[in-house]
């Protein structure tokens, strides 16, 4: 009988960004260990996205950020300041439109009512918000073409700011989202 690998998951007992550096030595020793070099960030301000490029030099670090107009309409979340430097340290910065928000949340606020993609939302942070936002993210850089769909990555999220949770995962298109396989928890919060 195979017993298989036993790879511990770390569990923060507060969710946080105080949790960020702690994440990144982590997931930094889990890359290693599995050979990924590609690191997904989800990051709103680009405090955590600055942070990543810096602690991940040598990798391909692609920091997500919310969509213009995410919280207020035409107005970037992301510090002009914190662009400049993610981009200067050799991280790719995507802002698109969120997997399981756009115009399903636009549905739910003018009518009142969810629809598919929010509810898959909701069930994935049954988990933890970085669990929901891991697979999120992990969609929209393969929509973009800045993930390949055919090697795993690691993504990076979080509860509100900076970093608690990170996954191993096979990232998928949106189209194909019910075929992306998180393979590996390495850290979340324990709510």
């Amino acid at each position: 009988m195979e017993t298989g690998n036993v790879k511990s998951i770390t569990y923060f007992e507060q969710a946080g960004k105080h949790n960020t550096e702690e994440t990144f030595k982590i997931v930094k020793i889990r890359a290693d260990e599995l050979k990924i070099n590609t690191i997904l960030v989800a990051s709103t301000y680009g405090e955590t996205g600055v942070k990543a490029v810096k602690f991940f030099k040598g990798y391909k670090v692609v920091v997500v950020s919310h969509v213009c107009g995410s919280r207020e309409p035409n107005v970037q979340e992301m510090k002009t300041e914190n662009i400049e430097e993610i981009r200067a340290n050799g991280g790719i910065l995507l802002t698109t439109g969120h997997a399981f928000a756009g115009i399903d949340r636009a549905i739910r606020n003018k009518l009142n009512t969810y629809e598919v993609s929010e509810i898959v939302a909701y069930t994935l942070r049954i988990f933890c918000q970085g669990i929901k936002v891991s697979a999120e993210i992990a969609m929209m850089a393969a929509d973009a073409g800045l993930v390949r769909t055919d090697e795993e990555i690691i993504a990076i999220a979080g509860t509100s700011e900076g970093a608690d949770t990170a996954v191993v995962l096979k990232p998928e298109n949106s189209h194909r989202f019910f075929d992306m396989v998180i393979k590996e928890i390495i850290c979340k919060p324990r709510l």
